[in-house]
């Protein structure tokens, strides 16, 4: 972890005298402090952030971004009649009046207000956690939902065109740089064979059948602040990969890792399957927190949306096994491989259900839906 140079600290227009600033929070990207000041007694923290350039190339791009949406965000909360203090990411300007600041070694930081009473869970601890979940992606979703998205950065470019995935799967197949192809053909015929769902929300997009839309695109439990009282959502937050994409993918991408009965990299398949009473508590949470933002195609499309991102997912593990495992972390021999495996069986499990998650679609998304089409 990164020391706090002095020239950070001094740089941001934190209210009062520093007094300490620790290491926060379980994530692995960015290098994440708890900061504390006083102010007459009283103490004030305020989450300070040193950006990971290896993985954001364009640091400023992205806090334009994030910039943008959590103005957005903060106006229409309060049109709403609520507390944007607590339920949006509050940005510290620096003294200068920018987002970020950038030391003399070259390291872009940021600063917020820290959220009070609130706190972010790794695991789900029980049911009522994920429907909170997908509240408040759904409540993201409809507050961002007439933000002009075509105005973002891409920050990870392609990051779910499913159509580049499947090219690049089909030049790691042929490359085979590692010789591992003729062991994995049983994997690499499920891919091949599933091409259409690779190209069906893509191509609903490029007709504008589907509309761009901010979305998250690490649609995680812990992105979410869970109040410590209400135990209700009330905040959305790591807003880096925040971008112009397709609502659908959050809500599969959700999905596919919340409403799986197994681990992400579960060896006995037999335990893998999308669990319906899950798949049901978030779709109802979900299409809620939307609150009728959603076109009737976009709810039409979630199961099919779940399932692409499951797809796209398994086909992801199986690239990176074929070329040697450099993009994911591996903790065991053929890790990727087994990763693969459990998303390309939840994939078979979602095409067995598929009636049945378009009936809960149906079953609580269609009398709140906005009457207009793409």
């Amino acid at each position: 972890m990164a020391d706090i140079r002095p020239e950070v600290i001094e740089s941001f227009q934190f209210q009062g005298t520093y007094t300490e600033g620790i290491p926060y929070g379980s994530g692995h990207i960015n290098d994440t402090f708890c900061v504390t000041f006083e102010e007459n007694g009283i103490p004030r923290r305020y989450i300070l952030q040193r950006m990971n350039k290896t993985i954001f190339l364009n640091p400023e791009e992205l806090m334009e971004n994030v910039t943008g949406v959590t103005k957005w965000l903060r106006k229409k909360i309060l049109e709403k009649g609520g507390n944007p203090e607590r339920e949006t990411l509050n940005l510290v300007p620096t003294k200068e009046g920018n987002n970020f600041f950038v030391d003399q070694t070259g390291n872009y930081w940021r600063a917020y207000i820290f959220i009070e009473g609130a706190a972010t869970y790794d695991l789900v601890q029980n049911k009522e956690d994920f429907y909170q979940s997908a509240v408040a992606f759904g409540h993201f979703q409809g507050l961002l939902a007439d933000y002009p998205a075509q105005t973002l950065h891409e920050t990870i470019v392609n990051f779910h065109n499913t159509i580049d995935r499947f090219a690049k799967f089909k030049k790691a197949v042929e490359e085979d740089v590692m010789g591992r192809a003729k062991d994995v053909q049983e994997e690499i015929q499920f891919v091949l064979d599933r091409e259409a769902l690779a190209h069906t929300l893509c191509d609903m997009q490029a007709e504008g059948k589907l509309p761009l839309r901010v979305t998250h695109n690490d649609t995680k439990l812990n992105n979410i602040m869970i109040d410590d009282e209400t135990r209700k959502a009330i905040c959305v937050i790591d807003l880096d990969t925040v971008m112009p994409g397709l609502a659908v993918n959050d809500f599969g991408d959700s999905i596919r890792f919340g409403a799986s009965t197994a681990e992400e990299d579960e060896k006995d398949l037999s335990k893998v399957s999308c669990s319906m009473e899950l798949f049901e508590l978030y779709t109802k949470g979900f299409i809620e927190g939307c609150q009728g933002s959603l076109t009737d195609t976009e709810l039409e499309m979630l199961p099919i949306g779940a399932m692409t991102m499951t797809y796209e997912c398994g086909m992801r593990f199986l690239t990176d096994y074929l070329e040697g495992d450099h993009y994911f972390k591996v903790h065991r021999d053929g890790h990727n491989l087994d990763r693969a495996r459990t998303q390309f069986t939840l994939v078979k499990d979602m095409e067995t259900k598929l009636e049945t998650m378009n009936a809960i679609v149906k079953k609580y998304g269609f009398s709140k839906v906005v009457s207009s089409e793409v």
